[in-house]
């Protein structure tokens, strides 16, 4: 699970774009951002935990945080490939620095095992209070971002080559937020 080395930039970009609080994109001397590095540390250890003190007997907790763990790693995975295949129809001619192999067919193949191994995890009964609190945690994210952080965002560069069909793809070039008042418009945000 790559994202046990890669929690706190994702926590910190997040913060950047503005899906997170600011607070944490704060960088050290560095560039190292370490207070994400704290809070995520912080959020496992309580997750952890919390897991072991309400069910985590005979060695379970373990088990519950690998099925929270990869339940939400096919999610990803199912996403990725439907936005791949999105983007592969889309903008067929897009600068690409990588091209895979195996195309939109390896997409649409492993998508298709990532959607069957979801709802595996459905059958297994040991996996389901994972899935609970998973989907609890989502739910509140999901509820936070839209009463609280939509309003925040700024654009990144690949949302900003997104948006604009492949056109704005070099924020050293173009300058940064080169798409902000189109997308947003001019009034002011928190």
């Amino acid at each position: 699970q790559g994202i046990m080395f890669a929690y706190g930039r994702n926590m910190y970009s997040l913060s950047r774009a503005g899906y997170y609080p600011k607070f944490l994109s704060l960088t050290g001397k560095r560039q190292t951002p370490w207070v994400a590095l704290v809070v995520g540390a912080v959020i496992g250890f309580v997750a952890l935990a919390l897991v072991d003190a309400l069910g985590g007997a005979g060695g379970v907790a373990g088990a519950i945080v690998l099925n929270i763990a990869i339940w939400g790693a096919v999610i990803a995975y199912a996403l990725q490939m439907i936005s791949y295949v999105i983007l592969r129809r889309r903008f067929p001619n897009a600068h690409r620095p990588y091209r895979s192999p195996w195309g939109v067919p390896g997409a649409v193949i492993a998508g298709a095992i990532s959607v069957l191994i979801f709802f595996g995890f459905f059958i297994n009964e040991p996996a389901r209070p994972a899935i609970v609190a998973i989907a609890v945690v989502y739910v509140v994210i999901l509820i936070g971002f839209a009463l609280f952080f939509r309003h925040r965002l700024v654009l990144s560069p690949e949302e900003e080559y997104a948006l604009s069909d492949g056109k704005h793809w070099d924020p050293q070039e173009e300058g940064y937020d080169a798409m902000e008042k189109e997308v947003f418009g001019d009034e002011p945000r928190a």
